[in-house]
């Protein structure tokens, strides 16, 4: 039989005892200072590799930032800057760095340019000349009302015409070999155009016009804009077999 004192002993050890999952677990790193992690970048870098790679970003910067510039001065509108360092702009951008577009939108066309064809034609009862054929009329009723039109019906005539308008001077002379290339493609535009036509003879000959009509001002203004068309003739072109296309070879009677 224990005794009292026995028993007090023994529970005090116990007690002081919490066991295992009682007892506190103390971090090892506790009251130690945490090591800063590997450093990245150009701070990894030794001193002499950091100012080199400061300069060389400085440097990249700095390129970006004219390129930037001299690309808004050239597609800006004329300006102070552009008046006095035009060369210099037009030196950094050409030719790597041409650019088609503006800046702001350019000023919506203020005229209505049609062309016109009309043919000499040769059959049976002799040699006749066809009334004059709005080409550009065409290719408008082509696109009005159509979802999806076709490129050709947008753009041939109208941009072959302005290929010629701007490689021939006002007396409709040629200014060197792209003249010459402007006239042809022109030629075979309407002969293309003319041979879905059955005119019932050979065309021999045709002759182009433009006819333009300046845009009318709204009802608003108090502008006043003539209307009346006004016609560029240019001379008659004897067709020869250069000017047929080969899917029209056999379609211009």
């Amino acid at each position: 039989m224990d005794s009292y004192d026995d028993r007090g002993a023994e529970s005090g050890s116990e007690a002081a005892d919490p066991g295992p999952d009682l007892r506190e677990e103390i971090p090892s790193g506790a009251g130690q200072t945490p090591e800063s992690g590997p450093r990245g970048g150009i701070a990894a870098l030794s001193l002499p590799y950091q100012i080199v790679a400061a300069v060389a970003l400085s440097v990249i910067g700095l390129v970006a930032c004219g390129q930037l510039a001299m690309v808004f001065l050239h597609v800006a509108p004329s300006n102070t800057l552009t008046k006095q360092h035009g060369e210099a702009v037009d030196e950094w951008i050409y030719p790597e760095f041409e650019q088609n577009w503006k800046l702001f939108a350019p000023n919506p066309l203020q005229q209505n340019v049609a062309v016109h064809v009309r043919a000499e034609i040769s059959g049976a009862d002799g040699r006749r000349t066809t009334p004059w054929m709005s080409l550009s009329g065409e290719d408008g009723k082509a696109i009005r009302g159509n979802l999806l039109p076709s490129h050709v019906h947008q753009n041939e005539l109208r941009r072959g015409w302005d290929f010629y308008l701007g490689s021939h001077d006002s007396e409709n002379r040629a200014n060197g070999l792209r003249g010459q290339l402007s006239e042809r493609y022109i030629r075979r535009i309407v002969m293309l155009r003319l041979g879905e036509h059955d005119y019932g003879g050979t065309v021999e000959r045709i002759q182009v016009r433009s006819e333009v009509r300046s845009v009318g001002a709204p009802p608003w203004s108090e502008e006043k804009i003539s209307t009346r068309p006004s016609y560029r003739v240019l001379p008659w072109w004897t067709v020869t077999a250069a000017d047929l296309p080969a899917s029209a070879k056999g379609a211009d009677k």
